[in-house]
């Protein structure tokens, strides 16, 4: 709720206290209301471990809703698993947080987003495929193992497609100048730019881009899904930026419609991506509860494992063998500094 990832912490809250309020507003589950105990991690990873330890020992939370990000839910990870609690990320897409190193579940841990080898296969796929593009760039956050979970799916994919990568080069997160190792990059003369990072670093990277006359396209992913990002780089800069999505605002589905105004009456603005994750977490763990017939973590656990074809805003999953959701990915267009709805994929 603060620090530098701190509005994907403040949206999926506020999609979360939406969800709790409606439910709670229509009986509850299992005939009771659900209290809600929010904690702010500070967007770090040690303060995400005390905080899981926190909930699960004091408070005797049934389950854990959150981190966001990919590191601080890991942090998160072993107070949850040690006291037998169910964790639910609804934002860390790393293709490890639900399974250990040596590919063994983590059974009381789980996510309702896909995960960055999906966005990773599918951005490459759309920079051949859709765009067109052979030769790309790269520029990565080497502390972010969410940045380097979708370099290592992006190159994969774009290689296997017959693209070629001219180089590859890192940041470090809070970084604020890119012109030297954006300029070594112009040189290489690219066709395309992938830079798999957070709105705070991307937005002052794309902006830096542009001034260069470094003008690509640029591609990214699920953490570009902040409102600051057009306010950090401007909307000129970010003509020809595309990143994959859980969710697209313009999506005019009913039961997404009834969202927007849903969310809209509650704080009057647009909803966004985390908006709509949180919302479809809370209702997520409220099925399983409730599929449970009993409010205790044991059960909540295998009922979040036997998921299927839950319909949520942010589209219909079911949970893996992995625990992982299977489900659709979007690919939005930032127009006029406004992301805009461009493609759905399958999985």
């Amino acid at each position: 709720l603060s620090g530098n990832v701190a509005t994907y912490g403040q949206s999926l809250t506020a999609g979360i206290e939406l969800a709790m309020e409606e439910i709670n507003a229509n009986g509850g589950v299992l005939g009771k209301n659900i209290e809600i105990i929010k904690v702010d991690n500070k967007s770090e990873t040690d303060e995400a471990a005390n905080v899981s330890t926190r909930l699960a020992t004091r408070d005797k939370v049934v389950a854990i809703l959150g981190p966001a990000t990919s590191g601080n839910t890991k942090a998160a990870t072993p107070p949850a698993i040690q006291n037998k609690v169910p964790l639910i990320s609804a934002s860390a897409t790393a293709d490890d947080v639900t399974v250990d190193s040596n590919g063994n579940v983590r059974e009381y841990i789980f996510k309702t987003c896909f995960s960055d080898s999906f966005q990773g296969v599918t951005m490459a796929n759309f920079a051949s495929k859709d765009l067109g593009l052979t030769k790309a760039a790269i520029l990565m956050d080497n502390t972010s193992d969410y940045s380097k979970g979708l370099t290592k799916s992006f190159i994969e994919t774009f290689t296997s497609l017959g693209g070629t990568i001219l180089t590859e080069e890192a940041y470090q997160a809070k970084d604020t100048d890119y012109r030297a190792v954006l300029t070594s990059i112009k040189s290489t003369n690219p066709e395309v730019l992938y830079v798999p990072g957070y709105y705070e670093e991307v937005g002052l990277i794309v902006k830096q881009a542009r001034e260069l006359g470094l003008d690509v396209p640029v591609l990214g992913a699920d953490g570009y899904d902040s409102p600051k990002l057009t306010e950090i780089a401007g909307e000129d800069a970010l003509k020809g930026v595309y990143y994959t999505n859980h969710y697209s605002s313009s999506d005019n589905t009913p039961e997404v419609v009834a969202f927007k105004d849903a969310f809209n009456a509650k704080y009057s603005k647009e909803a966004d991506a985390f908006n709509a994750l949180g919302y479809d977490l809370a209702y997520f763990l409220v099925d399983a509860i409730d599929r449970a017939g009993v409010a205790e973590p044991e059960a909540i656990k295998d009922a979040l494992a036997s998921t299927v074809d839950f319909k949520g805003i942010t589209g219909t999953l079911s949970i893996d063998e992995y625990h992982n959701p299977v489900k659709d990915v979007t690919i939005l267009e930032l127009i006029d500094g406004v992301p805009t709805f461009l493609t759905k994929l399958e999985p």
